[in-house]
C-alpha cells in the first residue's frame, strides 16, 4: 500500500476500533497461482500477540480453507469512513484553482499466516462470541442457545474456524492532512451538511487530524 508518512496511522487503539467498528475483512490470500478473495467477518483478540490476533470462519464448501497459501502470509483488509472530496470546497480554489478531486477514507491491513481449527466447542464459543458482540445493540438479543442444539450441532459441523495472528499491523488515515487549515475546516463543513452519516464519520477523521496537528 502507497503510505506517505503524513497518512501513516500507528496507533494501535486507532488500528484496532476501526478493525472493532468495520469487522468485515476482506481476506486475500493466494492459491493455485491466483489471488483467493473472501469477505469475512472477524473478532479481534487484543490480547493475542502484539498486535492482535483475528478470528473467523468460513462455510466448509468455502474451498479457501483448502486453498490458502501455507507459505505466502494472507492479508486482511478492513475498510472504514471514506468519501469523495470537492476541490470545489477548498477557499484556496478560488484563489489558485490548483484543486483537483480526491477521495478520503481510513483503512487498515492486517498480515498474518492463518490457521485452520475446527474443534466444536472452540467453534460454538467463536460463533457465540461473533453473534454476542452484533446483537448487543438490539432490544431483544437473539443467542445461539436460542436456536435447537441439534440444529446448532448441525451448523458447526459446516464451518471451519480461521485465525490470523497478526504479524505487521498498518493504518492509512488519508483525512485531508496535505490541505491547508483552511481548507480543512470548508471539507468538515461541507460533510457535515450532507445528510449522510459517512459524511459525518469522515468529517469526525478530518477534525480529529486537525486536533493532532495544532
Amino acid at each position: 500500500m502507497y503510505l506517505p508518512s503524513h497518512f501513516h496511522e500507528t496507533d494501535l487503539t486507532v488500528l484496532h476500533a476501526l478493525i472493532r467498528s468495520h469487522p468485515l475483512g476482506t481476506w486475500v490470500t493466494s492459491g493455485d497461482g491466483a489471488l483467493i478473495v473472501n469477505h469475512i467477518p472477524f473478532l479481534l483478540d487484543a490480547s493475542g500477540g502484539e498486535f492482535g490476533t483475528l478470528i473467523g470462519h468460513v462455510a466448509r464448501p468455502n474451498p479457501v480453507w483448502q486453498q490458502y497459501s501455507r507459505d505466502v502470509p494472507s492479508v486482511v483488509i478492513f475498510q472504514g469512513a471514506e468519501r469523495y472530496i470537492s476541490p470545489s470546497w477548498y477557499p484556496t480554489k478560488q484563489e489558485t484553482g490548483k484543486a483537483v478531486p480526491t477521495w478520503n477514507y481510513a483503512v487498515v491491513h492486517a498480515h498474518g499466516m492463518p490457521r485452520l481449527f475446527d474443534d466444536r466447542d472452540r467453534l460454538l464459543a467463536h460463533v457465540t462470541a461473533l453473534t454476542a458482540t452484533h446483537e448487543l445493540a438490539h432490544e431483544m438479543p437473539w443467542r445461539v442457545s436460542d436456536a435447537p442444539a441439534d440444529y446448532v450441532d448441525a451448523l458447526l459441523k459446516g464451518i471451519v474456524g480461521i485465525e490470523l495472528p497478526i504479524a505487521t499491523l498498518t493504518g492509512k488515515w488519508k483525512v485531508s492532512q496535505n490541505r491547508p487549515e483552511i481548507d480543512r475546516v470548508a471539507i468538515v463543513d461541507a460533510l457535515q451538511q450532507q445528510n449522510d452519516a459517512g459524511a459525518r464519520a469522515m468529517a469526525t477523521l478530518v477534525q480529529a487530524a486537525m486536533r493532532e496537528k495544532g
